[in-house]
């Protein structure tokens, strides 16, 4: 893979690249599997820490998630929904897990920090790095109830409302007008922090 393609591949949407995965990975390409749970690994993580599992409850559930990929994958017909079956499916299992439990415990906040993939460069890693740092650093500066909600719909293209308001308890109704406050405190929390 030249350096090119190296660095299309690190800009390219997780969807993308989970899609182009499990088509190779159902034409029998084996490896691309693992590129498959490196592009969605990552994902899966911040959708089943948003519910405030702890590490290793959240390790595993995103396990399961797998399990529950490798058992069911063939009911997926088209390849670009894979990454959000793989969501749905975390969430599912995230939500049973805290249901099970019953109880709900703090995050290591260091987890939530993305972890995303190698750069192309060491410094374009380094401004990512920094960057994706802040955003999530403006996320903790939210009410709790902000940041859940955008914990939870950040990685959907296209939010599912009633299953978002059956796992928050907020109205459907509620959910597109928070979204938008939360985004506003967000962007006012992030432009505060670039006057520092």
């Amino acid at each position: 893979m030249g350096a090119g393609e190296s660095a299309e591949a690190s800009v390219r949407p997780a969807y993308a690249v989970a899609a182009d995965a499990f088509r190779s990975w159902l034409d029998g390409d084996r490896d691309a599997m693992t590129t498959l749970v490196h592009a969605m690994n990552p994902i899966l993580w911040h959708v089943v820490r948003a519910y405030r599992i702890d590490e290793t409850t959240a390790k595993d559930v995103v396990q399961e998630t797998w399990v529950r990929f490798v058992h069911g994958y063939a009911a997926i017909d088209d390849p670009t929904a894979v990454a959000a079956w793989l969501t749905v499916t975390a969430r599912r299992e995230a939500w049973r897990t805290v249901k099970r439990s019953d109880r709900v415990s703090p995050s290591d906040l260091d987890t939530l920090e993305p972890r995303l993939g190698a750069s192309p460069s060491a410094e374009d890693a380094a401004v990512t790095a920094i960057s994706s740092a802040e955003l999530w650093r403006s996320v903790l500066t939210l009410p709790e109830r902000c940041q859940r909600l955008l914990r939870i719909i950040a990685f959907d293209d296209k939010p599912d409302y009633r299953r978002i308001a059956e796992e928050t308890g907020m109205r459907i109704g509620s959910i597109g007008p928070t979204r938008s406050r939360c985004l506003d405190r967000l962007r006012a929390a992030l432009t505060a922090g670039e006057t520092r």
